[in-house]
Parts: structure tokens; sequence; C-alpha cells
């Protein structure tokens, strides 16, 4: 990989990583709903997750789609009504803290799984492994950008997380905390706009 390629894939992660998604939206409500420490297994499991599935696609799992077309809708459609689910959940969270039993952070291993049904993670790997990722000595660089996204996604994601906490001080009411959760919900169903208009 040369020292262009190198630099245009970081810039690539690093745009794909901040900008609004799923992932970072959930991960903005979680900070804001329960704190920091509590979204940290969320918060890695997005990380590894993500990082695990962008090697996994560079050594072949993209190719499924490929070779059993209506997986892609499926994949489109079942994860666009998982974030919808996910979206009312966010919507009728309780208080901070999550004084309701039922409501409290993504754990490792759900942020794990959600990566493979995230549409936005799906296209994040699929454009690094098929745009970023040089032929020549194909399997050291797929572990290069593997590990770089991890190295840069991480604290991108962090800083979500770490805004939602900052936000946390202005939401004690009840009523700001229900706004930003209304508002946060919607904005992860406007974030299925694209992928359901270009299906």
């Amino acid at each position: 990989m040369t020292t262009e390629l190198l630099l245009a894939f970081m810039a690539y992660a690093f745009v794909t990583s901040i900008t609004p998604g799923p992932n970072n939206t959930m991960l903005l409500v979680s900070g804001a709903n329960f704190g920091f420490g509590p979204t940290i297994p969320h918060l890695l499991g997005v990380a590894f997750g993500f990082s695990a599935m962008v090697l996994a696609v560079g050594l072949g799992v993209g190719g499924i789609f490929v070779l059993f077309p209506p997986l892609h809708a499926i994949l489109r459609y079942g994860g666009a009504l998982y974030l919808i689910y996910l979206a009312w959940k966010i919507a009728t969270s309780g208080g901070l803290g999550g004084g309701d039993a039922a409501a409290r952070p993504m754990h490792f291993l759900q942020a794990v799984a959600f990566q493979w049904i995230n549409p936005k993670a799906w296209i994040m790997a699929i454009g690094a492994v098929a745009t970023y990722t040089p032929q020549n000595g194909y399997f050291l660089n797929i572990a290069v950008v593997s590990l770089i996204y991890l190295i840069i996604n991480a604290p991108c994601i962090a800083a979500w997380a770490g805004f939602g906490t900052v936000l946390r001080r202005l939401l004690r009411r009840p009523l700001y905390l229900r706004l930003f959760n209304v508002g946060m919900a919607l904005l992860l169903v406007a974030s299925l706009y694209p992928l359901l208009m270009h299906a």
C-alpha cells in the first residue's frame, strides 16, 4: 500500500466514522441516557465488531451477495425493520440512568452483532475493501485496513458517546430527555432514507 493510498484511506475511514449513522446515533443516545462508563461495552462492540467485519468482507464474506442476490434485499429490509424497532425503543425509553429495568445500554456482543445488519457498516466495509485494498500483498493489506479502521473509528465513535454524556447534564428534566430521545429516534429512522430509496 502506497503512502498516498494509505492517506486517502485514512481520510475515508475518518469521514465515514465521524459522520452520523446508526452506530453514532445510538452511542450519542446511550451516552445521554446512561453516561460514558456504561456505554463503553457498546462502544467497544462497535469498534471491534466493525473492524472484524471489514476483515471478514475482505476475506470473502461479501461474495455471498454475488452468490445469493436475494440476501441483499433480506439484509436491507431486515436491517431497516430492526433500526425502526431500535428507534421505537429509543423514543420510548425511560429517564436518565435507565431507571426502567428494561432500559440499559447495548452490551458488547449486541453491538458486534449489530454491525452485520447495519447498512452503513456494510457500505463502509465494502468501500474500504474494494477501493483501498491493493491486490498485491492482499492479506497483509486487508489486515492493515482493518487495523487502521479500528484505530480511527474508535476515537470517532467515542466522541459521539462523549458528546451524549455532555448533553446528559442538559437533559435532567424528563421533558428535555423525552424530546431528545424522540428527536434521535426520528434521526435514526431518517438514516434509512438513502438505504431504501436507492434499493
